[in-house]
């Protein structure tokens, strides 16, 4: 069973590849949101996102031989680009399988890294990834569902309980489950009283289903201006610590999804990806029950924006 030591450990273990991304009061959303408001800002991370905190402990865990064959992933976008700049680093091959539907922003940047990528339908990527694998002997490096994977997305609880041991709550976006399930396991384990929250499109509400059903539920794979968060159920391994830790998860508009992101560029003067600003979103919708009194950390997960993303925010 997945445990608070195994994130420990992956401090340990990444520390010296990641950044110790900053955690910031956002005064001026306070009025907005209708409550005392503050970043996590993975999208200051190497490489842009979170993913590198997961992608570097799995692949820093694998022995010696198979570092030599090298690694794949499927990935819609993030976690394709963390794995591709640790493998980079440590000098091993990578290869990323990436949905069709990603921007181009994401793509390119994985091909930069000197990744090979393979592009698919979304529901495509995790068969083509593993027959990569089969052929090649390559390690997999899964997206979320993996204990190691999701133990390094947990050291970014670790520094929040850390930076503000005395928040109320804190929003993470949520698709496969990783994130939300090593951030809340920290959490409960360093601040036990802080509401832990997740924000999914209401596209894809995998994590919403599957709670109240009390068991994984596979919704159908639906496009979303929130490209990161396309997972259409959660992860096995993931939903049980979710199921334990998390208080709710909500279902987010794609309208307030972007009015969430043009409120952090426009008054918060962070640019972020659209699926970092679900919370939010989550939030401007009306959805998570915040008081004025409240402080509310939002977790921006990535960076990761292209101009045609930028573009659709004139029509909210």
């Amino acid at each position: 069973m997945f445990s608070f030591a195994e994130i420990k450990e992956a401090e340990a273990r990444i520390r010296p590849y990641i950044n110790h991304t900053p955690l910031i009061p956002l005064e001026n959303l306070d009025s907005v949101l209708g409550c005392r408001v503050c970043v996590k800002l993975e999208n200051l991370q190497v490489t842009g996102a979170f993913k590198m905190r997961g992608a570097m402990n799995k692949i820093l865990s694998l022995p010696e031989e198979q570092l030599k064959r090298g690694v794949v992933c499927a990935s819609s976008g993030n976690h394709g680009k963390a794995v591709a700049y640790s493998a980079k680093m440590l000098g091993i091959p990578a290869t990323v399988v990436i949905p069709e539907t990603a921007p181009a922003i994401k793509v390119e940047a994985i091909r930069a890294l000197g990744a090979e990528v393979v592009q698919c339908e979304v529901s495509e990527r995790f068969r083509i990834a593993a027959e990569i694998r089969d052929r090649k002997g390559a390690a997999l490096i899964p997206p979320y569902d993996d204990e190691l994977i999701m133990a390094g997305q947990g050291t970014a609880g670790l520094e929040i309980a850390e930076q503000e041991p005395d928040l109320d709550a804190v929003i993470v976006p949520v698709s496969g489950g990783g994130l939300i399930g090593g951030v809340s396991e920290a959490i409960r384990n360093l601040a036990p009283g802080m509401k832990v929250y997740g924000a999914e499109p209401a596209l894809l509400p995998r994590y919403s289903r599957s709670l109240e059903a009390g068991q994984r539920v596979q919704v159908p794979s639906s496009k979303t201006i929130a490209d990161a968060l396309v997972s259409s159920m959660p992860g096995e391994v993931c939903f049980p610590v979710v199921q334990k830790n998390v208080d709710q998860v909500f279902d987010v508009d794609e309208e307030f999804v972007l009015k969430g992101m043009k409120l952090l560029l426009t008054e918060g003067k962070i640019l972020a990806e659209p699926s970092s600003c679900i919370g939010i979103g989550a939030v401007l919708q009306g959805l998570v029950p915040v008081e004025k009194e409240m402080s509310v950390c939002f977790l921006i997960s990535g960076g990761s924006v292209g101009l045609s993303q930028l573009a659709q925010l004139e029509t909210v």
